[in-house]
């Protein structure tokens, strides 16, 4: 089915969860789970938008970094909950070009070796591992309205909070996948912004083939994550018991909530 994108006009990625089928025949509710990327440009009618919709908890997954940076402007009543996946922003999308050009400019994948790097992280870092149980803490808490959870872009440390739930809540891995994937489809005006900056700033060919990776989703970063937890876990459900700590009971709580 298509993502349920939010009407948001000055942010991107924003789209409910809700809708998407079970495999034992229920649906994923909608107004509950949100997700998206940066909020730090919502326009006052964007969170007027987001207040009707229901929103009451933003779980912002970026670094200290990067939230003193760009701050999410928040509608009034609203709870902010700053929960760093990494320390430092290890997916590099908020990285300036000169950043960049220190480091990517003569190899064409070195955004997509770092990539490849950073969902090992996200799988293994104790930090990464913290914030994801912390995020179904707060999944277990929120009886009513929604909860957002985002990062910079909505695609990686967003990514994969949402492969998590969606697997909890019982959504076939197909789905999952291509609810992953879809954030491509959200991101083709910032991939552009992006590109153009690294060649008006005279980057070279490897620049731009690198800040397009740094941009994207792609199966193969899923499946660096994947097969790094079937290796060294056995499968997805058991990281996600016994690193994340979900035990069956918070699973059927879980899709007790958000479930119809």
């Amino acid at each position: 089915m298509t993502p349920q994108l939010l009407d948001i006009h000055h942010g991107f990625n924003f789209r409910d969860l809700g809708g998407y089928p079970t495999m034992a025949g229920k649906t994923v509710r909608s107004h509950r789970v949100l997700r998206s990327g940066r909020m730090n440009d919502l326009s006052e009618r964007d969170q007027d938008y987001l207040a009707r919709y229901g929103l009451r908890l933003d779980l912002d997954f970026r670094s200290q970094a990067e939230t003193v940076t760009a701050p999410d402007r928040l509608p009034a009543g609203v709870t902010y909950d700053h929960t760093p996946v990494f320390v430092d922003d290890e997916t590099k999308i908020s990285a300036n070009i000169v950043e960049l050009r220190k480091h990517y400019s003569t190899d064409p994948l070195a955004g997509f070796k770092n990539m490849i790097n950073t969902y090992h992280n996200l799988v293994q870092e104790p930090t990464a591992q913290q914030a994801y149980r912390h995020f179904f803490d707060q999944l277990l808490a929120n009886e009513t309205g929604a909860l957002l959870f985002h990062c910079a872009a909505g695609k990686d440390r967003t990514g994969m909070g949402a492969v998590y739930l969606l697997t909890v809540l019982g959504v076939d891995p197909v789905t999952i996948r291509q609810d992953y994937l879809a954030s491509n489809n959200y991101l083709t005006g910032e991939i552009l912004r992006m590109t153009n900056e690294a060649k008006a700033a005279g980057g070279t060919p490897e620049l731009v083939a690198t800040t397009r990776s740094l941009c994207s989703v792609t199966n193969e970063y899923l499946d660096a994550a994947m097969l790094l937890i079937n290796h060294d876990y056995g499968s997805l459900p058991h990281y996600l018991a016994t690193v994340i700590g979900v035990t069956p009971a918070q699973q059927r709580d879980l899709q007790a909530l958000y479930l119809e």
